[in-house]
């Protein structure tokens, strides 16, 4: 049996006015386990694909399939928390309430020691268990990003979604971040979708990068310095 593509994205068009389109017909395939960055400069449209993807804004032109199912199209619409993607904004939204650990099984369906053990886990393979107990605020600017990665990857999501994951860090929590992720990306086995504007991100991280500009795929790149 012929494993179906992690995703599919046919002809997508966005527009927010229904006159100036942000996408002009996006078409993209992602293979299990692969690392894809969307490269591109601010306004090309990337993140709004990610939105879409993530069942974050409403598909009005083309279709978006996940594994053989289809989660967006003008006909049908299946929900984010339904499309089982892991998802990490600029924003880095965290609970400010709970704790770390807390704030890393908020998603995993499980009972409670089995969704503990798997927060645990997690926090280890990103060095920050010691804070299981601490609240974000208590947290660094890098590991509070570690926390919120941590959270998209540790319910085992479809698709890892994650919009300028390692911006607004300094050089060496930069790059220290960008080989961490990577190596538990792909320990997991996970599909990833990464947004970013800069290059060398793109490079250090990706299987593939897919160079966007004025909402249209303008190159694929294979990466050869994995």
């Amino acid at each position: 049996m012929v494993e179906k593509k992690a995703l599919s994205v046919s002809n997508v068009k966005h527009t927010y006015d229904n006159n100036d389109f942000i996408l002009k017909g996006v078409d993209l395939t992602v293979e299990k386990g692969e690392i894809v960055s969307l490269l591109g400069p601010s306004g090309s449209g990337k993140t709004t694909l990610l939105r879409l993807i993530a069942g974050l804004e409403n598909l009005k032109f083309g279709s978006i399939n996940i594994k053989g199912t289809e989660v967006a199209s003008v006909k049908s619409f299946i929900p984010t928390h339904k499309r089982n993607v892991g998802l990490v904004v600029q924003e880095r939204v965290l609970f400010p309430h709970i704790t770390v650990l807390k704030n890393v099984i908020f998603g995993i369906k499980a009972n409670k020691n089995e969704k503990i053990t798997r927060g645990m886990e997690i926090l280890k393979l990103f060095k920050i268990d010691k804070y299981a107990n601490h609240y974000p605020s208590k947290l660094s600017s890098g590991e509070q990003q570690r926390v919120a990665i941590a959270r998209a990857i540790a319910p085992n999501p479809r698709i890892l979604l994650m919009d300028e994951p390692f911006g607004n860090l300094d050089e060496k929590l930069r790059i220290e971040l960008r080989l961490e992720t990577k190596k538990i990306i792909k320990e997991n086995n996970i599909t990833s979708i990464i947004v970013t504007h800069d290059i060398e991100d793109a490079k250090s991280i990706s299987d593939k990068i897919i160079k966007i500009e004025n909402g249209k795929i303008i190159e694929e790149i294979i990466n050869q310095n994995i």
